[in-house]
């Protein structure tokens, strides 16, 4: 069966593409309906917290893995184009200033997380790409991917998602800024420092629209099949939230008037370990109960940009005053963004 599925998409990509969306459209539509006759099958009231928390978690369980599918899937077509040797021969040769702006942009489209930073960390530098370009990219792929700005727009629309688009990328840019400006060369670790230097190249890259697609599907199965346990828990906390935690409570701890509910958020962010598609719902039922929008901006942004498994991978090429250097600046900037964005809005 998956023999004869993978065919048909080589034989005919553009068909498979047409039927692939209606079925995510078809699916989409039922969403609420569903939810709503699951909870009325229920031995619950509809009005009670227990029907509001499972409402919430019925409606958006496969709304989040709808839109994740489906915006991996594409993004897995263009990433076909963006390979790790294409990033590293775009950003090579570059100046500072234009450069942290490309690789802050280039983060946003290319398939990197975590896991992948030391690799990546070592392609760049032999490479020759200057250190504070590197961090630029680095901070963007995972806090301004692809998979954040597509749920972000489903659950809040544009402008949200449009404004944390601006400033996760202000923020990467300004980061890996200062950073380069630090010069702090010295601190990475003597083996990387020491690597010969290699001629970034772009490489062939011809394939077809079907093994583009294969390409998305293969994007789909890996991804999705990953991130689908941190979006239950995700959505399990936010459908606590929404249907337990009172509108006072949390609007006292993570509202405009608690001066220190940036920082709190940002500290409760940084050691956390999930990504956007787990945050993402938790960040949903918190503005739903009066947290402040700056406050909920700087918490999701550290947990996504900050990663405590992050940190521990990068210690393998980057020495502790260089870590803790990206981590004070980055910080610095998420906070610098939540208490801006909880004055004016």
């Amino acid at each position: 069966m998956m023999e004869r599925s993978i065919a048909r998409v080589r034989t005919s990509p553009r068909a498979f593409l047409v039927a692939a969306l209606l079925v995510w459209i078809a699916l989409y539509q039922l969403l609420s309906p569903a939810s709503e006759a699951l909870v009325a099958v229920l031995p619950v009231m509809r009005d009670s917290d227990l029907g509001a928390a499972l409402q919430f978690f019925f409606y958006d369980t496969p709304k989040v893995l709808l839109l994740l599918t489906g915006i991996v899937f594409v993004m897995g077509i263009i990433n076909t184009y963006f390979t790790s040797e294409r990033t590293r021969a775009l950003l090579a040769g570059r100046t500072e200033g234009t450069a942290n702006v490309m690789a802050a942009g280039l983060g946003i489209v290319t398939p990197f997380c975590s896991c992948s930073a030391v690799p990546l960390f070592i392609g760049f530098v032999q490479a020759g790409v200057p250190l504070g370009v590197t961090f630029s990219f680095l901070i963007a792929a995972p806090m301004v991917n692809e998979v954040a700005l597509t749920l972000l727009f489903g659950m809040f629309g544009w402008k949200i998602a449009g404004l944390y688009l601006g400033l996760g990328l202000l923020v990467a840019i300004v980061s890996g800024w200062i950073i380069g400006r630090l010069k702090m060369e010295a601190h990475l670790e003597d083996w990387v420092r020491n690597m010969p230097r290699m001629k970034a190249t772009t490489g062939a890259n011809v394939l077809t629209l079907g093994e583009r697609i294969d390409a998305g599907l293969s994007s789909v199965r890996q991804i999705v099949g990953k991130v689908w346990p941190y979006i239950l828990a995700g959505i399990a906390l936010g459908a606590g939230i929404h249907g337990y935690v009172p509108e006072d409570f949390m609007a006292g701890i993570m509202g405009k008037d608690a001066w220190w509910s940036v920082p709190l958020a940002v500290i409760i962010g940084v050691p956390m370990y999930t990504n956007a598609a787990g945050v993402i719902p938790v960040v949903q039922a918190l503005l739903a109960k009066g947290a402040a929008l700056g406050t909920v901006l700087a918490f999701m942004m550290s947990v996504i940009a900050l990663s405590l498994p992050e940190m521990i991978i990068l210690r393998k090429v980057l020495k502790v005053r260089l870590i803790a250097t990206f981590v004070g600046v980055v910080s610095a900037g998420i906070l610098v963004v939540g208490y801006i964005f909880n004055a004016v809005l």
